[in-house]
């Protein structure tokens, strides 16, 4: 497969995903948690992830560059929802798309880390079988991703954009 191929399959499955979140958000699925109920690792993490860019590189698995691919996602705001789901509403700039998308995810805490934890995640018309493991601490973000044969690393800088 040839390398503007591989790169137009990325931003589809990421728009993708992006669709699913807004269809869960735009159907009621899950609301917002109370804020008093959250707790102070919780609340924190909302705060941090207010008007952020997670700004790094993906690899992939058996095609490596040493430097990664660059990547960028633009985030307006985290709100945890019921149990462990929390909706990152992501800004999404490609082709015809420029628009703010609700994407639900489960969050889980190692210790006082949060991890997006996703397992054979389900995506309409990409299939089944995704998944990732991408914590969050301090002023960076790392983990890993996968979907059937082909995976590798993400990770990167959380920078707020109120500072541009």
């Amino acid at each position: 497969m040839n390398k503007p191929l591989k790169v137009a399959s990325v931003f589809v499955a990421l728009l993708v995903t992006f669709a699913l979140g807004w269809f869960l958000a735009a159907t009621g699925t899950g609301q917002a948690a109370d804020p008093v109920s959250l707790t102070d690792l919780e609340r924190r993490f909302t705060e941090r992830m207010q008007n952020v860019a997670l700004e790094g590189h993906f690899t992939l698995r058996g095609r490596d560059r040493s430097d990664g691919n660059p990547e960028l996602y633009e985030i307006a705001k985290v709100t945890k929802l019921d149990g462990d789901r929390w909706r990152f509403d992501v800004h999404l700039a490609y082709g015809s798309v420029d628009a703010t998308l609700p994407v639900v995810v489960p969050i889980i805490w190692a210790g006082d880390t949060p991890m997006v934890s996703i397992t054979d995640f389900s995506i309409p018309g990409l299939g089944e079988g995704f998944g990732a493991r991408v914590i969050f601490y301090d002023d960076r973000y790392a983990g890993t991703w996968d979907h059937g044969a082909h995976g590798g690393l993400m990770y990167g800088a959380i920078r707020s954009m109120d500072e541009d």
